[in-house]
């Protein structure tokens, strides 16, 4: 937790508002493996990361609510008998999505004053959006004595990405920024929304996140087109989801869908049994074997999901060119965004200054890179 983050929102809703607050830490989350298999009610494994929103939070001495952004230095009043859903992409969709749905449900919320901040990297493709979220249905929870769930708690933070933001994401980013524990991750089955907590232990490696600083601002479009077309084969499979198809029965469907859904349904498939190894590589203590999967993993992202763009497979290749490195891959939603790399703990500062300099020449611009550690999900700070 950024400690100097926590005293910066803490002191500024003071200043704001001069009151005592709920401190609330709602952290962004990386994906070990498992892309766009969520929604397809397949296997995940996220954790949630030692960087992310803090937000503070008290009821309001007047009939609206003042938010505050310190990130984007911006303020907003909002009337809770009066929603609008703001300009397309603003954050304060986010907010106004989760107070609705808490709304819908029947909860009483009173006027409420917040102030956050962060420090997950913007288009890192680390969830920020989870993490807000998160911060704010817990934060409202809190403060109106609504007794939910943390399980109702990300279905709301869910339905307001797919509501008011127009994402129909999966759960996964909800439920591992609000469910994670420190050096775990968590094996989720999207279909019964069961988790296995899984202890991380890759004593000899570390985490190293290098952001290609490439904006995917496309893949809320693209996301949707590849969620449209997995309903699409598994309606044609006569099957719930693509979690419950097999490769087998894909090809007998091969000549009725393009090859380009084809290659697209097939990557699901695969990716769902590389989770499932995953969880076995780690659970025995193979972490070569680990790593080799997320090598597979880029490549079915790339090759036949087409989420990844020049410079997420540039890192890659160059990632897998280093012995050092023993697994890499693109993580998020695609187009943009980060790599996960699993990197020899003595040549992470190598690996940072060698890969740095590479895309830079290659590419002319910066990458940003990340050491990060797996940590508690939401919670209140004391």
């Amino acid at each position: 937790m950024n400690q100097d983050l926590v005293y910066k929102v803490k002191q500024e809703f003071g200043s704001q508002f001069g009151s005592q607050c709920l401190l609330i830490n709602s952290p962004g989350r990386i994906n070990l493996i498992g892309e766009h298999t969520d929604y397809n009610l397949g296997f995940v494994f996220p954790a949630a990361i030692d960087k992310g929103i803090i937000c503070a939070m008290n009821h309001s001495n007047s009939s609206k609510c003042t938010i505050s952004a310190l990130d984007m230095n911006e303020v907003f009043e909002l009337e809770l008998d009066r929603l609008t859903i703001g300009q397309h992409g603003h954050w304060i969709n986010y907010i106004i999505g989760v107070v609705s749905e808490i709304q819908k449900k029947g909860w009483q919320i009173k006027p409420f004053n917040m102030v956050f901040s962060g420090d997950i990297p913007k288009g890192a493709g680390l969830s920020s959006s989870a993490a807000l979220e998160n911060s704010i249905v817990f934060g409202l929870n809190e403060l109106n004595s609504l007794r939910l769930s943390k399980m109702e708690m990300i279905h709301i933070s869910q339905k307001a990405e797919h509501n008011y933001v127009g994402v129909k994401c999966g759960i996964m980013d909800q439920y591992a920024s609000m469910f994670g524990e420190e050096d775990s991750a968590l094996m989720i089955d999207c279909a019964s929304l069961k988790a296995k907590i899984v202890k991380i232990a890759i004593q000899d490696y570390d985490i190293v996140l290098v952001n290609s600083n490439v904006s995917h601002s496309l893949v809320d479009a693209a996301y949707n087109d590849r969620r449209k077309v997995c309903e699409k084969v598994a309606n044609l499979l006569n099957v719930e989801a693509l979690r419950f198809a097999n490769a087998s029965n894909l090809l007998k469907l091969k000549s009725k869908i393009s090859e380009e859904d084809y290659q697209k349904a097939l990557y699901i498939i695969e990716e769902n049994q590389r989770v499932i190894d995953a969880y076995k590589c780690l659970d025995q203590g193979d972490i070569l074997g680990f790593g080799t999967l997320l090598f597979e993993a880029h490549k079915g992202a790339s090759e036949q999901f087409c989420i990844s763009c020049p410079e997420l497979d540039y890192l890659v290749a160059f990632s897998k060119a280093h012995p050092y490195v023993i697994g890499a891959r693109m993580m998020g939603g695609g187009f943009g965004g980060c790599t996960i790399n699993l990197v020899a703990k003595d040549r992470v500062t190598d690996f940072i200054i060698a890969i740095s300099e590479a895309y830079h020449l290659e590419f002319n611009k910066p990458c940003t890179t990340y050491k990060v550690q797996l940590s508690q999900g939401t919670h209140l700070i004391n």
